[in-house]
């Protein structure tokens, strides 16, 4: 009978408290209970309180072009380790989604321009109508997500970009 391995509890109180993911999909990550991660963190006063660190260093690698090869000695203060890892793994995720982002809006420009060159004609007026719509809905899905994935919706906006488009229509 084989002995099942510790969990790598370094890892998961930096996991823990960069709060990265829910506790339940720490667990699983890590092979280990929700409670016994719960009972550990109180018992050695973990803190999960460098989510917004994260969010910001996430930011400023995502709008950085300097590669990994060009970075400095990292920092030796244990928070600031902490949001570098788990920075580092979300840009890569959101470096990803653009680059998928950036697919979809070549399929809906396509889309587009063949919407464009379709004479409509009685018998495919309901077909085209059918067609604009999800293209009009698959741009409006695409522009929210490349604005979300590259920041410029922050949630912590004063004016959310909806009503401020509808305020500066309304002004004109």
């Amino acid at each position: 009978m084989t002995k099942k391995a510790a969990p790598d509890w370094e890892a998961i109180e930096r996991a823990y408290r960069a709060g990265a993911g829910s506790l339940r999909a720490l667990a699983q990550a890590h092979g280990t209970k929700e409670g016994t991660i719960r009972s550990r963190a109180k018992t050695q006063g973990w803190q999960r309180d460098l989510t917004e660190q994260v969010r910001t260093a996430t930011r400023q690698k995502i709008s950085r072009t300097t590669s990994r090869s060009d970075r400095s000695e990292p920092d030796l203060r244990e928070d600031a380790q902490v949001v570098a890892d788990v920075s580092d793994k979300r840009a890569g995720v959101v470096v990803a989604q653009i680059g998928r982002l950036e697919e979809f809006g070549e399929i809906a420009s396509r889309l587009r321009h063949s919407l464009r060159e379709t004479e409509i004609v009685p018998d495919n007026q309901a077909e085209f109508a059918r067609s604009l719509n999800v293209a009009v809905d698959a741009e409006l899905k695409l522009i929210k997500a490349e604005r979300q994935a590259y920041g410029i919706d922050d949630s912590n906006h004063e004016e959310p970009y909806e009503e401020r488009l509808a305020r500066l229509m309304a002004d004109h």
